[in-house]
């Protein structure tokens, strides 16, 4: 058996939108030549790092390199046989290929007993299959890695973490498919002066040991903004873990920094109003913003088709959590064998510590294909961000299929929009008068009978709403709510509907962006 100690780089799979990231991978330092490490020393150089001006230290990658197809980096693939700790436990590591839209390096280091030994380029850790290169790539590191372990049966090490491209990666549970990303940190999302994004330049993978179930990383972050250093500990489970330790460092003041963001694709789902010629009745990595408040208050904000690029807030103090959710699990609401979106994996993100106070934002993007990631969620500071802060923000990523217990009331199951105008009615309603249905379930709803006075709250920003009216579902046991609304010249609005019995709030709080 062949092995080396490097990393492979093969793509991982076609996700949807990685494909626009490519301008935006890691580029490699020289600390790490080092033989020490320590989580200390890596925090002083990122705190030292960014007294100075940024440099764009990245090392160019031929061209031939940068200009293959598509469908030659897919071809590339990493040599099983040389993968970082065969057969010396449960956890291997492989690497990811330079190419294409992966164009900058990054520097993979394995750690043993506190001493950081870096990964070598070699071209024989990959195969090429129908691909034949012309030009030799020099050894100046990889694109990213991901992570093997027997997840789903002890007889295979499925790939279940990924770490490519600027500061993403992806994590999966028993089951999943790939579907939604997180970031190390966002700056400047859905700004007029543009978006940057920052990148792991390096990273350090702790050897574990054959009884260990958990394994950790550190990255070092780089940008013009701000520096920072990570630590990973990835936990692969039925509902896979990432708990996370940040600490940024800024350079410069900046307008917008998001915590812990979530990058996720939206193209249509039952509440579409805009129609798309395609055979599937839904096509999403997810389909709402789920919110635990800090006032206890849960939320759910239903994804939409945007026409224009679109922004929502949900400010508090000290959040609970918030995440990306695919609640729709059945097959048949999709109906793709190939993207199999409803094995998508949730996210959430549980804060740890004081995070203060702020807000969750949502950025809807208008978007015409499912290869786009269009939708980004993170948590904003309240607190202006300067030049030689000190940010620390720690936080546990969570990849589930489905938690009753987020949140643990009713939950809104499906929103439908549609003209509020009743065919035969006598009564003429205004041509932009929208019909607003939503299904409840969960929590005590499927146990109240039909007669229980239960009440649908609704309310608007703006316009009004009539009726608002609730009763049971005998299709599913739980119950629905609907409603007329009449934006009365307005071109949008803040629309909010719960369940409630004799004063008691029933289920999460329905929020919807509505827009002419």
């Amino acid at each position: 058996m062949r092995r080396r100690r490097f990393l492979q780089n093969s793509i991982v799979g076609a996700g949807s939108a990685h494909a626009a990231l490519g301008s935006l991978m890691a580029a490699p330092t020289a600390w790490a030549n080092a033989e020490g490490f320590s989580w200390d020393e890596l925090v002083d150089k990122a705190k030292n790092d960014a007294k100075r001006p940024y440099r764009d230290t990245r090392t160019p990658i031929p061209d031939y390199w940068k200009n293959i197809s598509f469908d030659e980096y897919r071809q590339i693939n990493f040599d099983g046989e040389q993968s970082v700790w065969q057969g010396e436990g449960d956890f291997e590591i492989q690497l990811f290929h330079l190419g294409l839209y992966f164009d900058r390096a990054v520097k993979v280091n394995e750690i043993v007993e506190g001493h950081a030994q870096p990964l070598h380029y070699a071209p024989d850790m990959f195969t090429f299959n129908r691909f034949e290169p012309d030009t030799p790539m020099p050894d100046i590191g990889f694109s990213g890695f991901r992570v093997h372990y027997p997840l789903n049966t002890p007889a295979y090490h499925d790939e279940f973490a990924v770490f490519q491209g600027a500061s993403y990666f992806r994590l999966i549970g028993r089951g999943h498919g790939y579907g939604q990303s997180a970031r190390g940190l966002a700056i400047d999302t859905a700004s007029q002066k543009g978006e940057e994004f920052p990148y792991f330049s390096e990273f350090w993978l702790e050897k574990p040991s054959p009884t260990d179930t958990a394994l950790r990383v550190y990255a070092r972050l780089d940008s013009p903004s701000c520096t920072g250093a990570f630590r990973f500990v990835v936990r692969p489970r039925t509902e896979s873990q990432i708990d996370v330790r940040a600490r940024i460092f800024p350079r410069r003041a900046i307008d917008k920094i998001g915590i812990a963001p979530l990058t996720s694709m939206f193209l249509f789902g039952e509440n579409s109003e805009r129609r798309f010629d395609d055979f599937r009745p839904e096509v999403h990595d997810t389909d709402g913003l789920m919110v635990h408040a800090g006032s206890g208050e849960w939320i759910w904000r239903p994804l939409a088709d945007r026409k224009n690029l679109t922004v929502s807030s949900y400010a508090g103090s000290q959040p609970r959590g918030f995440g990306l959710v695919q609640r729709d699990r059945e097959f048949a609401r999709y109906q793709d064998l190939e993207a199999r979106y409803h094995l998508r994996p949730s996210m959430w993100i549980q804060p740890l510590g004081e995070w203060g106070d702020g807000r969750v934002e949502l950025v809807e993007i208008p978007s015409d294909s499912e290869i786009n990631d269009n939708i980004v969620s993170y948590w904003v500071p309240d607190r202006p961000v300067q030049a030689g802060d000190d940010l620390e923000f720690a936080y546990i990523l969570n990849a589930f299929s489905d938690k009753n217990r987020w949140p643990p009331g009713g939950r809104v199951e499906a929103t439908r929009i549609g003209t509020a105008a009743r065919p035969g009615a006598t009564e003429q309603v205004a041509p932009d008068a929208r019909l607003f249905v939503i299904d409840f379930n969960g929590g005590d709803l499927p146990h109240l009978a039909a007669d229980q006075p239960v009440e649908a709250i609704a309310n608007t920003s703006v316009g009004y709403i009539k009726p608002s009216i609730c009763q049971k579902n005998p299709q599913t046991g739980g119950w629905r709510a609907f409603f007329d609304f009449f934006p009365d010249g307005a071109q949008s609005a803040d629309l909010r509907c719960y369940l409630r019995m004799r004063q008691h709030a029933l289920s999460e709080t329905w929020s919807y962006l509505w827009t002419a």
